[in-house]
């Protein structure tokens, strides 16, 4: 059996977690309520966010609805096919299934760094220079820069597509992993990928480290001008930047670890990605919801609405 690319691989076999089937039965439940936590806890703030006149005139809010959609679109990707995985024997992927796997994976991990790239600037803005906050991240700024993100992920992720759909493909076909992903795809590939692995770490762990980078020097920057403020208003601008440097961390450091190296398979790369599709998109919500007044005063808002409009007779 042969695709169109002349390779003799159609589908790749995933390796997946576990072998034993009553460890896969528990991971199963287990990352079943991990994905209805993603699915309810991001869809609450972006619902929140866009019924919320008050919250939609901040662009942090405005930046917020952004990423928990990316975080809920970006569980899709690969959870709901883990799931079915732990529920039958053979796990397999076809080829054009693990290339959309990749494609979609990088296109929405590359948004939302870049993502939270502007959200560092953002918080720079408000904290450095508050009284022309509004002013300068003006509605027409936060949808260039928003554009700008997801015009940078698109870039990315078709460029990771090109260079895997080229390669051959005969065997074998079997991924250490739970989803397709780029180091592990291609290894598998017949012939001499030196050359690929330099670009896709170049591609790949660069700009992740790049953006990294700029995150910690925007937030030293606020830290640093924290210092010279009075105390007024110093916690909740300190506890701000708590809560974006632990997502920060959760998803630039699994992303560093992974692909800014040779390409080669560790035990402890599964535990990387984990923490990248899995429990950052989870921890999200309970980041930016519990440590933050005005979201959880619009959610009391948008619940006692919505109790009374259910009251009300039709």
């Amino acid at each position: 059996m042969k695709t169109e690319n002349n390779s003799e691989v159609t589908e790749f076999v995933l390796l997946g977690l576990s072998s034993s089937w009553e460890l896969q039965l528990f991971l199963f439940f287990l990352f079943l309520s991990f994905y209805i936590a993603i699915v309810l806890g991001n869809l609450l703030i972006v619902v929140t966010v866009r019924a919320d006149a008050h919250l939609l005139q901040y662009p942090m809010y405005y930046f917020l609805g952004h990423l928990s959609f990316i975080d809920l679109c970006l569980s899709c990707v690969t959870v709901p096919k883990m799931l079915g995985d732990f529920l039958r024997q053979g796990k397999t992927i076809s080829f054009p299934g693990c290339l959309a796997q990749i494609y979609f994976l990088h296109f929405l991990g590359a948004t939302e760094m870049f993502l939270l790239t502007v959200m560092a600037y953002d918080r720079y803005v408000a904290i450095c220079n508050p009284l022309h906050y509004l002013t300068v991240m003006n509605c027409q700024l936060r949808f260039q820069l928003v554009f700008a993100c997801w015009c940078g992920g698109f870039i990315h992720s078709i460029t990771q597509v090109i260079l895997v759909i080229q390669l051959p493909f005969c065997g074998p076909n079997e991924l250490d992993n739970f989803y397709c992903d780029v180091p592990q795809v291609i290894k598998l590939a017949c012939m001499d990928t030196y050359v690929v692995e330099v670009l896709m770490v170049s591609n790949s762990g660069l700009l992740s480290l790049v953006c990294f980078l700029v995150l910690l020097f925007s937030y030293a920057v606020i830290l640093i001008t924290l210092r010279t403020r009075l105390r007024q208003g110093q916690s909740k601008a300190l506890s701000t930047c708590a809560s974006h440097l632990t997502v920060v961390s959760l998803i630039f450091v699994p992303c560093v670890f992974i692909y800014l190296r040779p390409f080669c398979s560790l035990s402890v790369d599964k535990v990387f990605s984990i923490f990248y599709t899995v429990i950052t998109p989870m921890l999200n919500p309970l980041i930016y919801t519990l440590r933050n007044a005005d979201m959880k005063t619009a959610m009391m808002k948008l619940s006692k609405k919505h109790v009374a409009s259910c009251l009300l007779p039709c």
